[in-house]
């Protein structure tokens, strides 16, 4: 009986401390003074070819799908991606998220891509799997297309523990 007890409560403590670290949200200050919020980035995609992470950032005012896509163009190329994105979700709608910005990260070893989300489609992308996402890398190849495999939620997830913190 106490043996069960035990292992009760340290069952407890793994699976409580799992999802405190899963909301644990990072912040940067960017160049301009402003301060950017966000997650480390999810696997979403990967083969021996080419990989996707993907993650939410928010300036609290907005929020951003981040994309890192690898391989990604040198920076002369990477610049001029400057296409919407198109996200599927699990609701069977397409969505077009605005390009926002492109960046390069940790002396250009890290392209990340950002793309806003209308604030009318912010309830969909907190309650819906991400399923598809087809980006323009202008410089590689016409469009990607990643049928997400890994960690579908990562966006829902992401951006509820954005909202919960908001609310409180």
């Amino acid at each position: 009986m106490k043996e069960i007890r035990i292992l009760v409560l340290f069952l407890y403590f793994v699976f409580s401390s799992k999802s405190i670290a899963q909301c644990e949200v990072k912040n940067r200050v960017q160049a301009d003074g402003s301060m950017e919020y966000y997650f480390d980035p999810a696997v979403f995609y990967t083969t021996k070819s080419k990989s996707l992470k993907i993650n939410i950032v928010t300036d609290k005012e907005h929020y951003f799908v981040a994309l890192q896509p690898t391989p990604f163009p040198d920076k002369k190329i990477g610049k001029k991606i400057n296409d919407d994105l198109v996200i599927h979700l699990a609701d069977k709608n397409t969505y077009k998220l605005t390009h926002y910005d492109t960046q390069y990260r940790r002396n250009d070893s890290i392209m990340q891509v950002l793309y806003l989300i209308d604030e009318k489609d912010v309830d969909a992308f907190s309650n819906y799997e991400a399923v598809t996402a087809e980006i323009n890398m202008k410089g590689t190849e016409f469009v990607r297309s990643y049928n997400f495999k890994l960690h579908k939620n990562a966006i829902m997830h992401q951006l509820n523990c954005f909202l919960k913190n908001e609310e409180q």
